[in-house]
């Protein structure tokens, strides 16, 4: 399999943790210098993953003191308690509790952007109105970045995908906002968001206009968004910010391509404020609430199921579930009904980054290339099948297979791998299926996903 050039979510920080926490795992009794031990590579860990100074400093003070002071509990190892002080201490750096926003009495609730330019605040504007949504409410957004050109159209561009309508005039930006927060009020939109013009870099004006706008609109909510790549360089952001506007919560911008994860880990202990909503991708639907003991587990290798389970609930067709289920456990599926589930896993977004919700998932599968490109090649071939192929792979003989892999751009060894993996699945899901309906009346249920990593071609 080919390695996959992107990074995985805090993947390096993952890996070193891992590595720590095996290597206790074979360790007997701890005492204070076999912690000390523990604590210098979970040091050096989190150095290397870009986090402040200052918080590791205390993260691990924390922790320290927790294991020493520890009562080992009975069910479990030394290490295992290790672990567990860890987890709940990274809990407590990346947050604690999740935000809970909540809506003005006398609507709108109005929410101020703010932030670099470049960190993706404009695109934050339009997956929080999808967000507030998906929440039942009636959202308006307001362009007042008249800094950067283009800025409005592009929020008008990012509105229009997400259904909600764009208010910006050329006047001045604390008139626009202003006048945004009226026009949610006179067409009785309940949450109106009011983007920000941004600077390469924190500079006197910019704070002086986004200081203004926000004495204009007196809003309930101010996040600040920041770039998660940008490692420590997002806190002294972050700190400026806060200083001028009284920081509500964070917006972690580009989390899907922050291997190291020093921003996360390091934002809410500088500037006592929480992480509020993450950026996971390029799509407006890849954007989430942050929590914190979610994200504290996929840190330390432990997936994200709560996470995948709404992502399923959000996006994937029930009716398209039932009717695969229907069809594993009759034994009748077929490489439509393949196909039909594949693209209700392509809604979900990059499926890597499913991958890396599950827990116990191999570094070797987490790391493989199974993008785009090789769900395109799976879809080509099922594709290039006539309808009685797709539902009858017997038929597929030498021939038609030569034809299938011509008109889908790949090989004929490609074709004989997909067929020849999907039916070692299909065989299993029968199997599966008769001891479902044979089960004293009661109907187990099976899964509608298709194990597309198994599918993946050699």
């Amino acid at each position: 399999m080919a390695a996959n050039l992107a990074p995985l979510m805090f993947d390096s920080l993952t890996d070193r943790f891992e590595g720590i926490f095996n290597r206790l795992r074979g360790r007997g009794r701890l005492g204070e210098p076999e912690i000390d031990e523990v604590l210098r590579e979970i040091r050096l860990a989190l150095l290397e993953a870009d986090v402040n100074f200052r918080v590791v400093k205390d993260l691990l003070a924390r922790i320290k003191e927790r294991c020493l002071a520890a009562e080992l509990h009975k069910s479990l190892s030394p290490a295992q308690q290790v672990i567990k002080i860890v987890h709940a201490e990274l809990i407590g750096t990346l947050g604690g509790e999740t935000l809970k926003v909540t809506f003005a009495p006398k609507p709108p609730t109005v929410v101020l952007l703010a932030g670099l330019q470049g960190s993706g605040k404009t695109t934050a504007c339009a997956k929080l109105a999808r967000w507030f949504k998906q929440q039942g409410r009636n959202p308006i957004l307001v362009g007042a970045d008249l800094q950067r050109p283009a800025a409005v159209d592009q929020l008008r561009t990012l509105g229009a995908q997400v259904a909600v309508p764009v208010f910006s005039e050329p006047t001045d930006p604390v008139a626009v906002a202003r006048a945004g927060v009226e026009e949610a009020r006179d067409k009785g939109r309940d949450v109106c968001i009011v983007d920000t013009a941004g600077r390469l870099s924190v500079d006197a004006e910019m704070m002086e206009e986004v200081r203004r706008i926000s004495a204009a609109v007196q809003p309930h909510y101010t996040f600040l968004v920041l770039d998660a790549m940008t490692g420590q360089d997002a806190v002294g952001v972050a700190e400026a910010f806060h200083a001028t506007l009284e920081i509500d919560g964070v917006i972690l911008s580009k989390l899907d391509g922050d291997a190291r994860g020093g921003a996360a880990l390091s934002v809410k202990e500088v500037i006592g404020r929480p992480i509020a909503f993450a950026s996971v991708g390029e799509r407006v639907a890849d954007f989430e609430q942050f929590h914190p003991n979610r994200m504290a587990d996929r840190i330390l290798g432990m997936g994200d199921v709560l996470t995948l389970i709404e992502k399923v609930e959000q996006e994937y067709d029930r009716d398209v579930a039932a009717k695969a289920e229907t069809a594993l456990l009759e034994g009748q599926f077929t490489l439509d009904d393949f196909l039909e589930q594949m693209q209700q896993i392509r809604k979900m977004g990059p499926l890597q980054s499913i991958i890396g919700m599950m827990p116990g998932i191999p570094k070797e599968l987490k790391n493989a290339d199974i993008g785009e490109k090789e769900i395109g090649r799976i879809e080509a071939i099922i594709r290039s099948m006539t309808p009685q192929e797709r539902a009858n792979t017997e038929l597929v003989n030498g021939s038609r297979r030569a034809r299938i892999a011509n008109g889908s751009g790949t090989s004929i060894s490609e074709v004989n791998l997909l067929l020849k993996q999907f039916r070692d699945v299909a065989k299993m899901m029968k199997r599966f299926g008769g001891a479902a309906k044979g089960g004293k009346g009661k109907r187990r249920r099976m899964p509608a996903l298709p194990d597309l990593a198994e599918m993946k071609l050699e």
